[in-house]
């Protein structure tokens, strides 16, 4: 699929045919050429058990594409009918206060339950097989995200798959007991049918939250996997399921059976440069292009509104910005306020009236500027030397157990180094993916590195030439929330040739490093204090009396690479400082740069922050969007995009 996409969420089940001619006219107005339908209309599919009516929506699909606007179709999972929920209890999910969840809601589904999943299976069925090569359905979003919503379900079975999942994974109840360290309180369990799930009102053991969370993300991809198997029985492509930002539940186990990557997020306008994160994350799952599933048009809201102000302009930079950062279909959340019901004040492209917001402009403005520039994006791609981990097992783990207080694993990686990034080509990574083709890799916060085969392959990968910035807050604990007992790391000290003399996870005002040849190194939040072994050499050093002077930095040779090993978290320049690349281009911290190449090569700049910025080019552009020539020194206005071939 070459095409760029721009659209929205649309729900024809709530409009009459008439109102539906109009907002088909409404969309071909304004730019759309797709919208997702489906996901919440189980009951209009079939209406009484065993009862199927598709006809209403294979007669929307077809009037969408006769007017240019093709189609994301969802499996509507996610809203079971009341029918079937009260006729199968079991179906519904049991809180952690072991309340059988009321229909009432949305994705309040067990996904354990066998009656739940054959119920999906039937209609999954009977939507491939109505729509299985239809042109009008570029796409299948699965579900709607499909998360453990409220810590997850707590009914019988789940509590029985549960113990089942753990005794496959540990074989014994010792084995469990040691690798938890459950002795400690007296706490170990007789049998796999003791252990209860974490029960969110009490002081929950670190390594059984993680566990529970493992086990309902499990749960999850199952039935994903399960809907995933039959569509693509059926010849149906791009299947994926909208997941939302955090990689908790891991974005590359959940995609392994999909075919496209669809993203779900609704950020406010003061966080415009950090939704780049996401972008550089989910391009990097199956390295390809991703589909934004749903994003904020205005505002959130469900019974009130929601989110902040959004400025003018801040909505144009929402849609083009994506697509700058490897996306090719963009979908907001959604073009018609709802009449009634639980969203009612949520912002949209039109209004329960059929009226335009303000910032219905601003779509179909960008609607008009990626036609201009969709050549360039479509025959270009994101290549990049430098890549971050963003890991799922760190995530959970340091959910379970922050060690610092207030810690919050994604907030810290991205406000403490992806911000350093924002003039340069970066991947987000998790630790499955492949190192090959990168420079730089920087792994901070990534507690367990002992899994996937990152161990051995990183140490190959840095033997064959690759600098490795590691720390801090690395290879600290394995996948079951266990410190280490024989050294701080699993292997970090051998590897970086250092000792560990101090760790203090305590942030402070106090502590002062230097860097060896010059100037101040900027350390913060935790603080591992080194001594150098043979062949490792420090880069900066503590210069405070209770550490000094004993490194914070250290490098080591290794093969024809190096592994940089660090022990508190630095500022943006000491950060650029130690990955020593050169920048796509000089600008204003308030401007986001992509490169782009292949057919052709370009940047793309994007001002996020609302005011004026600068942009230093080295050689001559045309921008796409103007048609003006630009070189030297640019100025970006307030939200302005700039599409600039080479």
């Amino acid at each position: 699929m070459k095409d760029l996409y721009l659209g929205a969420a649309y729900y024809p089940e709530l409009w009459e045919s008439s109102e539906q001619e109009k907002d088909i006219a409404r969309m071909k107005e304004l730019g759309i050429n797709a919208v997702r339908i489906g996901e919440f209309a189980w009951e209009c599919m079939e209406p009484k058990e065993g009862e199927f009516d598709l006809s209403w929506l294979k007669d929307i699909v077809k009037k969408l594409y006769e007017n240019g606007i093709s189609t994301i179709l969802c499996t509507p999972s996610a809203t079971p009918p009341r029918w079937m929920l009260m006729k199968y209890p079991e179906t519904r999910m049991v809180t952690s206060e072991l309340i059988r969840a009321d229909v009432s809601s949305r994705c309040h589904t067990c996904k354990t339950s066998p009656v739940m999943r054959e119920k999906n299976r039937i209609i999954v069925t009977k939507l491939a097989e109505a729509f299985s090569g239809d042109p009008a359905v570029i796409g299948w979003q699965i579900d709607n995200e499909i998360y453990p919503y409220n810590e997850g379900c707590f009914c019988e079975n789940c509590k029985a798959a549960f113990r089942a999942w753990l005794k496959e994974k540990f074989g014994t109840i010792d084995a469990l007991n040691r690798a938890w360290g459950m002795k400690r309180w007296s706490l170990s369990y007789r049998s796999f049918e003791e252990v209860e799930p974490p029960y969110p009102k009490q002081w929950r053991h670190p390594s059984l939250r993680k566990a529970w969370r493992d086990f309902q993300y499990a749960q999850v991809k199952s039935y994903v996997d399960e809907q995933a198997d039959i569509l693509h029985k059926f010849g149906c492509k791009n299947v994926g399921t909208d997941m939302m930002v955090h990689n908790s539940m891991s974005y590359n186990k959940l995609n392994e059976k999909l075919d496209v990557v669809q993203y779900n997020h609704y950020e406010s306008a003061a966080g415009l440069a950090d939704t780049a994160f996401g972008f550089d994350f989910v391009r990097c799952v199956k390295d390809k292009p991703f589909w934004v599933t749903e994003t904020q048009v205005g505002w959130n809201g469900s019974e009130y509104a929601e989110g902040g102000y959004r400025p003018a302009g801040a909505c144009y930079v929402n849609t083009m910005l994506p697509f700058a950062r490897g996306a090719e279909v963009n979908l907001y959340w959604l073009f018609r306020t709802h009449p009634n019901g639980h969203e009612l004040a949520h912002g949209a492209l039109f209004s329960p009236a059929g009226r335009e917001y303000r910032v219905t402009q601003e779509v179909r403005a960008a609607a008009v500027d990626l036609r201009k520039c969709s050549n360039f994006l479509e025959s270009t791609c994101i290549r990049s030397s430098i890549a971050l981990h963003y890991s799922s097992t760190a995530l959970n783990s340091f959910e379970s157990a922050p060690l610092v207080k207030g810690f919050e694993y994604r907030r810290e990686l991205i406000a403490r180094y992806y911000r350093a990034f924002r003039h340069y080509n970066v991947d987000v990574i998790d630790t499955q993916h492949a190192l090959d083709g990168y420079q730089v890799v920087l792994s901070p916060f990534l507690s367990c590195i002992d899994e996937n085969g990152l161990k051995e392959r990183i140490k190959a990968w840095v033997e064959a030439g690759g600098t490795w910035i590691v720390g801090p807050m690395s290879d600290i604990m394995d996948t079951n929330v266990r410190r280490y007992t024989d050294a701080p790391f699993s292997f970090l000290e051998e590897f970086a040739g250092v000792y560990t003399k101090y760790q203090k996870p305590v942030p402070n005002d106090v502590f002062r490093a230097q860097w060896e040849n010059d100037g101040e190194c900027h350390v913060s939040m935790w603080y591992d204090a080194f001594e150098c072994r043979e062949g490792t050499k420090s880069l900066a050093h503590y210069t405070s009396s209770e550490f000094a002077p004993l490194s914070v930095v250290t490098e080591r040779k290794v093969g024809k690479g190096r592994v940089i090993m660090v022990g508190s978290v630095l500022s943006y320049g000491d950060i650029l400082r130690l990955v020593d690349e050169r920048p796509i281009a000089e600008a204003s911290e308030n401007v986001v740069l992509t490169e782009r190449s292949g057919e052709e090569n370009g940047i793309i700049a994007v001002e996020t922050g609302n005011r004026e910025g600068f942009l230093r080019l080295d050689g001559t552009y045309i921008d796409l969007l103007t048609g003006k020539t630009c070189s030297g020194n640019v100025r970006l206005a307030p939200y302005q995009v700039l599409v600039l071939r080479k």
